[in-house]
């Protein structure tokens, strides 16, 4: 197959394809109504110039009758007054009439003949048109319902175009919302374990707050130095001493004597 051949057939079928698309029933029924009213109407026309034509074949033979009656009458009276060579003028030219009169009753038989053939056709054809408008408006009512419900049906299942792109950002939208919510989630857990800082509060505050606990801090050591201060003004503190792993050992030797002596004055 040639270059040419091939860009044709897919040419062709490109073409048939768009076409298809295009194409509505509805329209090329009312189309082909339309054609075959046309037709009706030609092969009406089509009878009444038949039927024009075989009357006016009936005048003209009416015509031809009624002169060769005259004829016929002036033949008589050329006889009646010895005038034969009067009448034989007259019954020749209504020889000539007869001979026209029988000429036009055969063209007015044909007439007439194809008269009746196209009133015949165009009744089949008037039948053939008015079964065809019927069918056309069952065929297009049907096919209407048809659309209808096959857009009904599209719509509910959410695979047409309009109603498909609805669902498809619906989707889309909803998986977003997803996403979203479990990032938050995410960040909300990494922010309580101390992962991430929590960047609502601002810096001044975070400062003012250490400063803050770092004041308390040295309050509460001031307050409990000066508390031991103000204990140990009655006498002397004790001695304590550690041992080698650290634990709190017993008074030395020297305040244990200085207790005992303490003990036996009093």
């Amino acid at each position: 197959m040639g270059l040419w051949q091939r860009f044709t057939l897919i040419f062709k079928s490109k073409a048939s394809k768009a076409l298809d698309r295009a194409e509505d029933p509805r329209e090329t029924l009312d189309y082909s109504y339309q054609k075959q009213q046309e037709l009706l109407s030609k092969v009406r026309r089509g009878v009444a110039d038949v039927a024009t034509s075989r009357k006016r074949v009936e005048l003209q033979i009416n015509q031809l009758e009624q002169q060769s009656t005259k004829l016929q009458g002036q033949a008589q009276k050329a006889i009646s007054v010895d005038r034969e060579d009067l009448a034989r003028e007259a019954l020749t030219r209504k020889s000539g009439l007869t001979t026209q009169i029988n000429d036009l009753k055969g063209q007015h038989a044909q007439l007439q003949a194809e008269e009746e053939k196209l009133t015949l056709a165009q009744q089949r054809l008037q039948a053939k048109v008015e079964a065809f408008r019927t069918r056309k408006e069952t065929i297009k009512a049907t096919y209407t319902a048809a659309e209808a419900q096959t857009r009904i049906n599209e719509a509910m299942s959410g695979i047409g175009d309009e109603l498909g792109d609805v669902g498809q950002a619906v989707q889309r939208a909803e998986d977003k919302t997803a996403q979203m919510q479990a990032r938050a989630g995410a960040i909300d857990e990494l922010i309580a374990s101390g992962a991430l800082d929590d960047v609502t509060a601002t810096n001044s505050g975070d400062d003012i707050a250490r400063e803050l606990d770092a004041l308390s801090s040295q309050t509460d050591v001031e307050a409990e130095l000066a508390a031991l201060k103000a204990g140990g003004s009655s006498g002397q503190p004790d001695a304590i001493e550690a041992g080698d792993d650290g634990d709190i050992l017993e008074p030395a030797p020297e305040k244990k004597a200085q207790e005992k002596a303490d003990g036996e004055q009093a």
